[in-house]
C-alpha cells in the first residue's frame, strides 16, 4: 500500500529574495563608498537618481497600493523645502535638524489638507490635489521674506555650516540622499509587511471587498496620506539643500516633480517595490542619452510611455516578474507543495 501526502509550506522569503538581499547589501556597501572612486559629476548623478527614486517609491505607496492617484506631490516637495530655509535662515537649525522637522511639519500640513480632499473621489481627487498645491505655490510666492514670487537663495554661512570644505559638503549631501531613499524604500517595505500592509494590498486588489471584510479603509487611505506627506517634504528639503537656491516655480513644479515621478512609476511597475527601482534607471538612462534633444526627449518620453502601457500594463517588473515568478521584496505569501511516500 501507497499513501502519498502532501507536505505544505507557507513562506514570503524566495531564493530569488535571498540573492536580491546579498545583492542590495553589496550595492548599499559600493555605494555607501562611492564618493572614495566617483567623480563629482557622477556623485550630484547618483545623488539626484536616489531622491527621484525615493519620491517615486512614495507616490507608488499612495497610487499604486492606496489607490490615491494624486497629481499634486509637488505640494509637499516646495512646502519642504520652504520649511528648510525658514528653518535655517529664520529658527537658527543646523540643516540636516531642519530637515528632519522638515518632515514633522509635512506631516503636520498634510492632515488638514487630507480631511479636505479626502471629500472627492476619482479624477476630482487628483484635481483637488492639484489645486492644493497651487494654492501652497501661491502662499509661499506671497512671502517677502523668502524672496516672494522670484524666490531666495541660501545663505553661504548655513551652506557652510553643513561641513567644511567644498568636497566634504558634495560627500554629506550624497550620502543625506543616499540615507533618505534608503530610509523610504525601508519605511514603505516594512509599512507594506506589517497589519496595514496587508489591508492595503487588500484595497489595491478590491476595495469593495476589503472593507466588506472590515477593513477601515478611510483610515488606512489617511494614514498612507499623511506619511507619505511627510517624507516627501523631507525629500524635498534635501532637494533644495543640493540645489542652494528655491522659487515658487521651481519648488511646485508638476513636471519636474510630480510628471516625471508618475512616469517612473508607471514604466517600471505600479503597485510593486522594485517597479520605482527599475523605472528610475530607464528614466535617467533616457534623460542622460536623450536630454539634448530638447522638447524631442519630452516626446520620446511620451512614446515610450504609450508604448509600455500597450506592450505592458503592469509596467516592466509586472512583465518580468510575470514571466518567471520573481519576487525581489519578500511581501506576499508563497505556497509550496513537496509530496512524500510512505509505503506499507
Amino acid at each position: 500500500m501507497t499513501d502519498i501526502s502532501q507536505n505544505i509550506t507557507v513562506s514570503r522569503a524566495s531564493k530569488a529574495s535571498y540573492i536580491a538581499a546579498i545583492l542590495g547589501a553589496v550595492i548599499l556597501v559600493a555605494l555607501v563608498t562611492a564618493p572614495l572612486w566617483a567623480g563629482r559629476a557622477e556623485l550630484r548623478l547618483m545623488g539626484e537618481i536616489f531622491l527621484y527614486l525615493a519620491l517615486a517609491s512614495l507616490w507608488n505607496l499612495m497610487a499604486g497600493y492606496a489607490g490615491l492617484v494624486s497629481v499634486g506631490q509637488q505640494a509637499y516637495v516646495g512646502f519642504g523645502g520652504y520649511m528648510l530655509f525658514a528653518l535655517t535662515m529664520f529658527g537658527g537649525l543646523h540643516p540636516i535638524a531642519a530637515i528632519g522637522l522638515a518632515g514633522v511639519l509635512g506631516i503636520l500640513i498634510a492632515i488638514p489638507v487630507a480631511f479636505l480632499i479626502f471629500r472627492l473621489r476619482g479624477a476630482y481627487f487628483a484635481i483637488g490635489t492639484w489645486v492644493m498645491a497651487e494654492v501652497f505655490r501661491l502662499s509661499f510666492a506671497q512671502v517677502s521674506a523668502l524672496g516672494g514670487g522670484s524666490g531666495s537663495s541660501l545663505p553661504v554661512a548655513i551652506v557652510r555650516s553643513l561641513a567644511d570644505g567644498r568636497q566634504a559638503r558634495e560627500w554629506t549631501s550624497y550620502w543625506l540622499a543616499l540615507g533618505v531613499v534608503v530610509v523610504v524604500i525601508t519605511a514603505v517595505f516594512l509599512l507594506l509587511r506589517s497589519r496595514r500592509g496587508l489591508a492595503l494590498s487588500a484595497i489595491r486588489d478590491n476595495e469593495l471587498a476589503a472593507g466588506s471584510l472590515g477593513i477601515d479603509i478611510w483610515a488606512t487611505k489617511f494614514v498612507v496620506y499623511i506619511v507619505t506627506g511627510g517624507l516627501t517634504a523631507m525629500v524635498g528639503a534635501l532637494i533644495f539643500l543640493q540645489k542652494l537656491r528655491i522659487s515658487p516655480d521651481a519648488a511646485f513644479s508638476v513636471n519636474d516633480w510630480t510628471a516625471f515621478v508618475i512616469f517612473i512609476v508607471v514604466i517600471g511597475g505600479i503597485g510593486t517595490l522594485e517597479g520605482p527601482i527599475i523605472g528610475t534607471l530607464v528614466f535617467f538612462a533616457l534623460r542622460e542619452t536623450l536630454a539634448d534633444l530638447g522638447t524631442t526627449y519630452l516626446i520620446i518620453l511620451g512614446l515610450v510611455a504609450i508604448i509600455i502601457m500597450l506592450k505592458a500594463p503592469k509596467g516592466i517588473w509586472g512583465l518580468i516578474r510575470d514571466r518567471y515568478d520573481l519576487q525581489l521584496f519578500p511581501l506576499g505569501y508563497r505556497v509550496s507543495q513537496s509530496k512524500s511516500d510512505e509505503r506499507s
